[in-house]
């Protein structure tokens, strides 16, 4: 069985793997623009974060709390959650370059630039894409909110990553230009668009990616919409 990757609006993801697992990336399920039917998840198995700001934390300790489902973070990060509620297991809480494996699933913390703290100013190191090899070996890049970088050309090469998940929405992150920009450094031909649409600064769009990026699947999804992997 394939893997499916569905956006549940902004830069939230479920990964439903093919070996039955479900993980979520930056679970922000109260999000304006998240599907009713996707607030309240009747499972979580992982759940894992590329920085603190609140859109991307999102609901995470509820979740942890509710289904006490492992949850991978940058360690500062991590380490801010477990004064929260979470517990403070140093092997879910790796830097960047490290990688964590749960059930079958390996999460890798890459580079990103971007910021990464609290409502309340808390530092919480540094932003990080992810890099999650499944049980099939298919890999999925999430860069997190970030600008296209020249070691994305390092990512592509270490990793191979099937499909890149990539910012779009410009303002806060990469728009559009770089986003083509980054698909060509990590020489992927298979883009998911995130962090577009949700609020009226966020204004780049799949098709401005599609007219950019000639030879790259540019997959046009509404929130709750998914592609398989």
């Amino acid at each position: 069985m394939a893997g499916t990757l569905t956006w549940l609006g902004h830069a939230a993801f479920r990964l439903d793997t093919p070996g039955g697992k479900r993980i979520y990336v930056d679970p922000w399920l109260s999000g304006p623009t998240v599907p009713e039917h996707e607030r309240s998840p009747e499972r979580v198995d992982l759940i894992a974060l590329t920085h603190g700001h609140s859109d991307h934390v999102g609901e995470t300790i509820a979740l942890y709390k509710r289904f006490s489902c492992p949850v991978v973070a940058l360690v500062e990060l991590r380490g801010w959650l477990a004064g929260r509620g979470l517990d403070d297991n140093m092997a879910l809480a790796p830097n960047k370059g490290g990688t964590v494996a749960v059930d079958g699933i390996r999460i890798t913390l890459t580079d990103a630039h971007h910021s990464s703290s609290s409502d309340d100013g808390a530092y919480l190191g540094e932003p990080a894409g992810l890099v999650i090899e499944l049980e099939d070996g298919t890999t999925v890049y999430f860069a997190g909110d970030t600008n296209a970088f020249m070691d994305m050309q390092l990512i592509g090469r270490i990793y191979e990553p099937d499909v890149a998940v990539l910012p779009i929405g410009d303002h806060f992150t990469m728009g559009p230009r770089e986003a083509a920009v980054a698909l060509e450094l990590l020489g992927v031909k298979r883009c998911v668009p995130c962090h577009y649409g949700t609020f009226p600064l966020l204004h780049g769009t799949p098709a401005e990616l599609r007219e950019l990026a000639p030879g790259v699947e540019i997959a046009d999804l509404e929130p709750g919409g998914s592609v398989e992997l």
